[in-house]
């Protein structure tokens, strides 16, 4: 299996936000797991009562931040994947009429293991070099015993090997189901559009916003990714921006720093999706005389609503998780500041996520100008 140098920069997106994930999990959890065996050690009230809030405070961000990290890591995983193995169909096709098994074929799509596996254990050793800081910061006010640093090996396979299994089996099955199509499918690139192609003068003409929506239509797979980026951009930079409230400046510092990366890179990896799905379509709009901003209009244009929709509903979210959070994981502890809506977090968040999706979409658009029809249609 061939992988070009676009493809390797993606990977090496993925393994960064693996690598994220992971880092953060295995702070706390780590942490978590050595704090319990000095639970009986702990006798003053101010210790136990931190001991508490610290036990409360790794829940919180390994379910908020942890999980989030986890599930954004799947998914974006698994759209990459899915969508490699989908631009790549003639090249399967070509093996498959050669006379290669569909499993033959399958098992050499492990590679994209290899990137979370890379990604998970950077993001375990980094954490492991950091833990005995991470520790010091946890215990600035002494009261609690002195506690080493431990390994945990279940720890580790399940926050390496477990993601790199999973990541392995969905590449290899899917690819496997891929390659059941009859090879004239695999071979021939289906370009569904109902809309009729001809000229018009204005934005606004009905054939723009036919072909606009039959885009979206035609692309379910892609809005989705759209929509939840944007969605992971909104939850994460709130949240990370809000912990000011929820943790020490040590971890909202941190935590602010993951989740801005992971943010940036996952509306990244979304937009250059979008615009490699559909850089076919704009050239053939080129060809019946379109003119360019015309065409980014109408069809990188119809992804905007989308995107706007994902955030909408991302703030939400991060701002009912917190609540809920609050509201009963620091149940038992006193003094916790209440959690109100974060507004400022809203307005930065927002206005970095419009700056980030108008200009990587203008960027593009000016690649696409400069792409000859001819290479588009050949590539």
């Amino acid at each position: 299996m061939i992988i070009g140098i676009k493809d390797e920069i993606k990977l090496i997106g993925i393994s960064i936000i693996a690598c994220c994930a992971v880092f953060v999990c295995t702070l706390f959890l780590n942490y978590n797991i050595d704090l319990a065996t000095i639970e009986d050690k702990i006798l003053t009230e101010a210790g136990i009562a931190m001991y508490n809030a610290q036990v409360s405070m790794g829940k919180v961000t390994v379910t908020v931040t942890g999980g989030c990290l986890v599930i954004t890591s799947v998914i974006m995983l698994f759209f990459y994947v899915k969508n490699y193995i989908d631009t790549h169909g003639k090249e399967l096709g070509i093996l498959k009429a050669l006379g290669y098994s569909n499993l033959k074929i399958a098992k050499h799509f492990w590679v994209f293991g290899l990137s979370v596996l890379i990604g998970c254990f950077w993001g375990f050793v980094l954490a492991f070099l950091y833990l005995p800081t991470f520790y010091e910061v946890q215990n600035a006010d002494r009261l609690f015993p002195d506690m080493s640093v431990s390994f945990h090996p279940l720890l580790a396979f399940l926050l390496i090997g477990m993601p790199t299994i999973f990541f392995v089996t969905i590449s290899v099955l899917y690819a496997y189901l891929k390659l059941k199509k009859p090879v004239l499918d695999l071979l021939r690139e289906k370009q569904e559009y109902k809309a009729k192609i001809g000229k018009e003068d204005t934005k606004d003409c009905p054939f723009l916003r036919d072909l606009s929506r039959t885009t979206l239509k035609s692309k379910k797979t892609l809005v989705f990714f759209v929509a939840f980026s944007a969605f992971c951009f909104s939850a994460m930079a709130q949240m990370s921006l809000s912990m000011n409230e929820l943790a020490s400046e040590t971890f909202a510092w941190m935590i602010l720093l993951i989740g801005l990366i992971l943010a940036f890179i996952t509306l990244f990896l979304s937009l250059s999706s979008v615009v490699k799905g559909n850089t076919k379509t704009i050239a053939m709009m080129r060809v019946f005389g379109y003119e360019d901003n015309i065409c980014s209009y109408a069809i990188l244009g119809a992804y905007r609503p989308i995107s706007y929709i994902g955030f909408a509903v991302g703030t939400g979210y991060q701002y009912c998780l917190l609540k809920i959070v609050m509201s009963f994981v620091f149940a038992d502890i006193k003094n916790m500041p209440e959690y109100n809506f974060d507004f400022k977090a809203l307005v930065i968040t927002l206005t970095a996520f419009v700056i980030t999706y108008e200009l990587i979409m203008y960027l593009y658009s000016l690649r696409i100008k400069k792409l000859s029809v001819k290479s588009v249609m050949l590539e």
